[in-house]
Parts: C-alpha cells; structure tokens; sequence
C-alpha cells in the first residue's frame, strides 16, 4: 500500500530543499513543529550541505507507523487505510473535520492555552483545507503509516539539533520524547512548562529567545532561517 504513496517525508524533504536552493540560495536553519520535524530532518539527511541546524518543536514520534505497532494490528490498520482512502468513506469524514468547529475543538485539544486559538488561527488552519484537491492530500497523509521515524533520522544528520517541548502535549508525550536526548546531533533538550504542542503559537516568548540563541551559536553571516510545519 505504501509503495503507490504520492505524499511521502521523501517527496516534502525535496520540496523544503529545492526552496532553500531556489529562493533562499543560501545555507539555511530549519525551525520544525510536529510532523515537519520529520520533514526537516529527512531534508537535512538527504542534503547535508543545506541545512546549518535543527530545532524541533514537539517533534511528531510517528506513533501510528506501523513499526510501532503489535503484529496483530497491522493487518487492521492496512484495512482501515484502504478504506479510507479508497472509498467514499474517506471524503464524508475529511467534509465533517474541514469546518471551523471541528478545526476549533481540535486546536483546543493540542494548545494547552486555548486563549492562542483565535478566529484568525482557526481560518488559517482551516483555508487549505478548503482548495481543490485538499481532501485527497488530507487522506493521503492520515493513511501514510510508512517513511522514516525520527529515530531513524537523527543519526543521519551531521549538523546541529536543538529539541524544545511543551510539557503539556498531549498527543506527543514528552516523557517518550525525552530519548532523543541520546542522540550525538542533539546538543540539548528543553523543556517547556505549562504549553501544549506548538509551542511557537502558545509561547512565542520562550521559543523565540532560543531560535536566537541556537542560531547565533552555529550560524554564518549569510544564513537564513526556515520554518516547517
């Protein structure tokens, strides 16, 4: 099933990549929240010479990859990504989630401030989800149980890693996230008190001081800085 995938870390990498070389044409940070820290460290493994360093926010663990699951349930999860896929029954549930309200109280759900949820964070959010060909792309990621996890990335980057996480996650718990620590890219490991999964939205006022500090230890004159989300 994965083989046919045409939305794969390896595809968003080369995108994120091909943009630095393109638009930025410089060597580049890459600031990562959640599943696009997966994305920036597969782009950083792939093509060294662009990235001068990772820093992750509350990086996805890939807890659905089928690595990570019993033998038992794979069969099940196959199962159940073809048929969201491949039937009407993918479309009817991405038409109930792409609305203001379900997009609202899926954001309450990760932001442990909910006061940062706002009318304009929800539309942002909520507007690519409305163009042509979003549901197919939405299906295409929630069905993608293979590619890389980050465990399996770390040690293929050569340049520096910084990891930052809200302690009140509650879809990546940052007791498992803790053993990225192990890592010899990983020069530290922060933790952020009383913030949910993006941190960058919930408490720019931590975060920022520390993309700051990460960059001027490890940054040239002429490098720029990327954001993935």
């Amino acid at each position: 099933m994965e083989d046919d995938s045409f939305y794969t870390f390896e595809t968003w990498a080369t995108q994120l990549n091909e943009f630095c070389l393109d638009v930025i044409k410089d060597e580049a940070f890459f600031i990562c929240n959640s599943i696009g820290g997966v994305v920036g460290l597969q782009a950083a493994a792939v093509a060294p010479p662009i990235c001068r360093g990772i820093f992750l926010l509350n990086i996805s663990l890939r807890m659905l990859h089928i690595k990570k699951q019993p033998w038992y349930g794979k069969p099940f999860i196959r199962s159940f990504q073809r048929l969201l896929r491949d039937t009407a029954v993918g479309k009817f549930f991405f038409k109930t989630i792409a609305t203001k309200e379900s997009v609202r109280n899926i954001l309450c759900q990760c932001y442990h401030d909910t006061s940062k949820v706002t009318d304009e964070l929800v539309q942002i959010i909520l507007s690519p989800g409305l163009e042509p060909g979003a549901a197919e792309v939405f299906l295409e990621f929630i069905c993608y149980s293979g590619g890389p996890l980050p465990e399996e990335l770390l040690p293929q980057v050569k340049c520096p890693v910084l990891i930052a996480w809200g302690d009140k996650d509650p879809w990546e718990p940052i007791e498992i996230g803790r053993n990225y620590r192990k890592f010899d890219s990983v020069e530290d490991f922060i933790v952020l008190p009383n913030v949910g999964h993006c941190p960058q939205d919930e408490a720019p006022h931590l975060v920022n001081p520390l993309v700051e500090s990460f960059v001027a230890r490890h940054a040239k004159s002429s490098s720029s800085i990327s954001a993935v989300n």
